[in-house]
């Protein structure tokens, strides 16, 4: 441009600060719906349907956003973990994963409340579906939630915070730290075991090169949490 050509360290540079902008909007879009989750417990309010309807569509809007963002930069889906290469595979091993992930985690989250961090007595009402119209429900939240989150939260930030940064163990600790930003409710041991959960997700995302296997813990996670402990086993 203005005759002159862009240098490769000119180029990375403007296609650094177009990704620092394009984050800074998407953020901008997702953030203040995650801090609400700070004052869900004080809401008396909040509804079942109301929180899953809502869940749903802000993560459907925004995995629309993130293909839109990767359609207008070129790049093909597979960078952001979209691949069907070895995706029978890679969903064996998220199935696999699943019990000593969950026993992992709950372990971390009982040691942090044994070291006096809060956490919540019990599931909110407002993620607790009642009745068969509601589980059905639960169960799309559930899907959504797992294919939508784990493709913005590991696929798209992962991927644009190594090439912002520059690094990807950073990519993984903001993103993580972001991720937790939207379970406010579970209070202090919740977030920080929030955080850990998104972190390892990405180490797994990152080794296998495929969102199949965290996208598979993040739904029977959320489905042992949401639907069967909170509904067939109460």
């Amino acid at each position: 441009m203005n005759g002159r050509e862009e240098t490769p360290l000119t180029a990375i540079r403007t296609g650094r600060v177009e990704y620092l902008i394009e984050v800074i909007v998407f953020l901008f879009l997702i953030v203040p719906s995650m801090l609400l989750s700070f004052f869900a417990l004080k809401s008396a309010t909040l509804s079942f349907l109301f929180v899953a309807s809502s869940a749903i569509t802000r993560d459907l809007g925004l995995l629309c956003l993130v293909l839109f963002f990767a359609w207008r930069n070129g790049e093909p889906l597979g960078l952001f973990g979209w691949t069907g290469k070895n995706l029978w595979r890679d969903a064996a091993i998220g199935l696999l994963l699943f019990m000593p992930f969950t026993a992992a985690i709950g372990y971390i989250e009982g040691t942090l409340q044994s070291a006096g961090l809060s956490a919540p007595s019990a599931m909110p009402s407002f993620l607790m579906p009642a009745g068969r119209a509601q589980t059905f429900l639960a169960f799309i939240l559930v899907a959504v939630a797992a294919f939508a989150e784990e493709g913005i939260f590991r696929g798209y930030l992962i991927r644009r915070l190594s090439l912002i940064t520059g690094s990807v163990p950073a990519a993984i600790v903001i993103s993580s730290f972001i991720f937790s930003m939207g379970h406010g409710y579970e209070g202090s041991a919740g977030l920080i075991t929030v955080g850990i959960t998104g972190a390892v997700l990405a180490v797994i995302y990152l080794w296998r090169k495929s969102l199949a296997a965290p996208i598979v813990l993040h739904f029977l996670q959320d489905f042992v949490s949401i639907i069967v402990s909170h509904y067939f086993l109460k």
